[in-house]
């Protein structure tokens, strides 16, 4: 694996599981994301150009920079600092959206919800009920793999303070739009962790070409919504602050993936 010592990973140089080569498109631009996106034509195509994205001059400052002075505590390790993919089954009966990558979890191991506190809890529930190979997410070798489930994040890239401006959401938005279009004939139910999660997969239904509803629901923890045979199901973010004070706990994310199981027949 080639690790740049100041940098991001370098694309197709031996990064575990990484879609990309060097010969991957690249968008520079929310036009450039749009074509890239709506012209992939299968999953790994679109996950590997979804992963060297560079539209958003922020977030591209801000993921390198964080790869390129790194937590002290993962000073040996090497950052992927690049724009996290979608990842999980290719025919998923579930979908679970998410915010953006964190800085020192998915910005590090080039997996969403891999490597930090948010996805200790959540893979153990994902575990619990049957969507993990193991309750543990912590790199992008460690042989975790989802069943029946895809995740993926609203934002690809690490934003600086965890908030993602609107224009890089409305930027981002193809990548997760394509993804909702080639999964689409498979999932049955999409689990949403927070409001920004909730937000992004009602804009990304409706220009996947959804009816969606109008006004559209408001966003809590059990709140679910029908379309035709699709169940949308929101549900707290199992961030640091909300698991510590309880405001989410361990049984209450294992009531909304077994309600997303169910529904979906698996």
């Amino acid at each position: 694996m080639t690790v740049n010592p100041g940098g991001p990973a370098v694309p197709g140089t031996g990064w575990p599981g990484d879609p990309a080569t060097a010969a991957t498109p690249v968008a520079i631009d929310a036009a450039g994301v749009a074509a890239l996106a709506a012209s992939a034509g299968t999953l790994p195509e679109l996950a590997a150009r979804q992963s060297v994205c560079r539209a958003c001059p922020r977030l591209v400052g801000w993921r390198e920079h964080v790869a390129s002075v790194r937590r002290r505590s993962f000073q040996n390790e090497p950052y992927w600092g690049r724009p996290v993919p979608g990842w999980g089954a290719d025919r998923p009966g579930v979908l679970i959206v998410g915010l953006a990558p964190a800085a020192h979890g998915g910005n590090r191991t080039g997996r969403i919800f891999t490597g930090d506190r948010s996805g200790d809890v959540l893979f153990e529930s994902l575990w619990r009920c049957g969507f993990a190979e193991k309750p543990t997410s912590v790199a992008a070798d460690d042989g975790q793999r989802l069943r029946g489930a895809r995740m993926l994040a609203a934002v690809r890239c690490a934003p600086p303070d965890n908030k993602p401006s609107i224009a890089e959401r409305d930027t981002c938005e193809p990548w997760l739009t394509a993804e909702l279009d080639q999964v689409s004939e498979h999932v049955r139910a999409i689990v949403c962790l927070g409001g920004f999660a909730w937000q992004a997969a009602w804009r990304g239904l409706a220009k996947a070409g959804h009816h969606v509803p109008r006004p559209r629901p408001a966003f809590g923890h059990g709140a679910q919504a029908m379309l035709g045979g699709l169940l949308v199901l929101g549900c707290y973010h199992p961030s640091q602050q909300n698991t510590f004070t309880g405001r989410v706990t361990g049984p209450m994310l294992d009531a909304i993936f077994e309600r997303a199981r169910s529904h979906a027949g698996l």
